[in-house]
């Protein structure tokens, strides 16, 4: 028990900064479509497949683009993207009402990559995927040290005073009354970085490995896209393919020959941006290939409603509240925890 004890601690003083703050941008992130105060965000969502079709006619004319994220129910503006990392926010008529030449312009788009990838891409992601790992340790850990103490449990949301005792107190009775959180925010947040660990809790649902071999793009390939694509034809054929459907995201080819990709989201995903995907032919807007999310298999369908829970995109308000407390209990336990061990620590404390 003391060397579990001393693993905790020790590797709590070590991370619990980086996890402390993970924490708080989570926590602001869960209510970015509410403090994004651009003209038009409050807009109700526009569904006529033909004036979605109009808009993105307008939208693709713009130089450089690669992408649309769609207005959604919650947030009432398209989001263009460019592959040198500018961009621009549209209303659903196709009027910019914010440009960007850089993330470091928008508070919502430099916090996500700091929460996603720590500003540092690919290595960033897995920095947090060990973060996100070791914070299920130490739930785990902590709720076996908590145990031996448990008759003097207190619940306190902040230290009866600043001193290593009652911060040490304080860390294992608010710890285990968010243990539960806590270990959901870390597997679904992990789940999405590290797919192994993803294809691991959904096994009992499906196949190891289905997960990935259920979200493999199709090889598929089509003509080079015109000048002019037929834009009608492309959006009203994509809702015609899933009708009950709400349009996500385009993202236009890559290179000659890839197909323009579409995902939409069916009524009954989680999702936000849906994982309904049509492939569709650059040169002539006829649809290759389609995935229907909601014909998965199990495990698939399971692995797909992890960044909606760990986002709170589903459970309305309650649940946005819910993870707020989870990301603020995290930003306190681990900043006090780096407080007290290299700060407040006795010395000889090892």
């Amino acid at each position: 028990m003391r060397l579990l004890d001393l693993l905790h601690r020790w590797t709590g003083g070590l991370v619990g900064l980086l996890l402390a703050l993970i924490g708080l941008s989570g926590a602001i992130l869960v209510h970015k479509d509410a403090w994004i105060a651009l003209p038009h965000a409050g807009d109700p969502l526009v569904r006529d497949p033909a004036v979605i079709a109009g808009t993105t006619a307008r939208l693709l004319a713009e130089r450089d683009v690669q992408s649309i994220v769609y207005a959604s129910d919650r947030f009432g503006l398209h989001q263009l993207r460019t592959a040198a990392g500018s961009g621009a926010y549209s209303d659903q008529a196709g009027t910019v009402v914010a440009r960007w030449s850089s993330q470091w312009q928008r508070p919502e788009l430099w916090l996500f990559d700091f929460h996603h990838h720590l500003f540092a891409g690919d290595a960033g992601e897995t920095v947090i995927g060990i973060a996100g790992t070791a914070s299920m340790l130490f739930v785990l850990t902590g709720v076996i040290l908590w145990w031996r103490t448990r008759r003097t449990f207190k619940f306190r949301l902040l230290p009866k005073r600043m001193s290593r005792p009652a911060i040490v107190t304080h860390h294992r009775d608010l710890g285990i009354v968010v243990a539960p959180l806590l270990l959901l925010s870390a597997l679904t947040g992990t789940m999405m970085i590290f797919r192994p660990v993803g294809e691991a809790a959904v096994a009992p649902f499906g196949a190891y490995g289905s997960v990935s071999a259920s979200l493999a793009a199709p090889e598929v390939e089509g003509g080079a896209m015109p000048e002019r694509p037929d834009w009608q034809r492309i959006i009203l054929s994509a809702h015609a393919r899933f009708p009950d459907a709400t349009i996500r995201i385009l993202s236009l080819p890559r290179k000659p020959g890839d197909p323009i990709q579409i995902r939409m989201k069916r009524a009954s995903e989680w999702l936000p941006n849906g994982r309904s995907t049509l492939w569709i032919d650059a040169a002539d807007g006829r649809i290759l290939a389609a995935r229907d999310a909601l014909t998965l298999p199990a495990g698939a369908q399971l692995f797909n409603k992890a960044y909606p829970v760990h986002s709170a995109k589903v459970g309305g308000f309650a649940w946005r509240m819910v993870m707020t407390i989870s990301g603020l209990a995290l930003f306190l336990l681990g900043s006090l925890a780096v407080w007290s061990f290299w700060f407040r620590r006795p010395r000889g404390l090892k």
